[in-house]
């Protein structure tokens, strides 16, 4: 993982978060990598900030700034992400799995905006560029905004935000799924 500078936003041990279970701002320098790593029973959804990322699994997939991925672990899979020639800068949200014991499956929504269908009911993701000089009325949830400075994550009741850059908005179900027994 040379190259890599990977600080996590969100980590929360108490489940107060439902379905999210840690959220990370990665920093790749040009051409690093993350390592051929495992994941199982988890959803990875991977926000493009700025740079690409290449995600080398079945297929494989291509990433710009504003797309949204969402790999699904399922029964378990080993990939890697590499950045391109720029860098990257990216977000990683890993939520407790939807279905774990689905299939693995990797999927890229180009140039995001509005709500993602994560095709979970447990968690919704929303997203919108704000450009200098505008503004965009946000949904209420946990609010995670990519400014100038740096990634800001806050829990927010809806409204205008003014600031440049990328916003998301997690709307969480805090309640345990049947499969995860009390």
């Amino acid at each position: 993982m040379t190259g890599l500078r990977q600080r996590v936003l969100l980590a929360p041990d108490d489940g107060s978060l439902g379905p999210l279970l840690r959220m990370t701002e990665d920093r790749l320098a040009a051409g690093a990598a993350y390592g051929l790593h495992e994941h199982r029973a988890v959803d990875v959804v991977a926000v493009v900030l700025a740079g690409e990322l290449r995600h080398e699994w079945a297929e494989g997939a291509g990433m710009v700034p504003g797309d949204v991925a969402v790999l699904r672990a399922g029964t378990g899979l080993a990939h890697d992400e590499v950045a391109g020639d720029a860098g990257a800068r990216v977000l990683q949200c890993y939520l407790r799995a939807a279905e774990p014991e689905a299939e693995p499956t990797h999927e890229v929504h180009p140039a995001a905006s509005g709500w993602v269908d994560l095709a979970r009911s447990d968690a919704r993701l929303w997203l919108a560029r704000i450009a200098p000089g505008a503004a965009v009325e946000v949904p209420p949830g946990l609010l995670v905004a990519r400014g100038i400075d740096g990634v800001v994550v806050e829990h927010q009741a809806g409204g205008t935000v003014a600031e440049p850059g990328l916003v998301l908005v997690w709307q969480l179900d805090a309640a345990r799924p049947s499969w995860a027994g009390v």
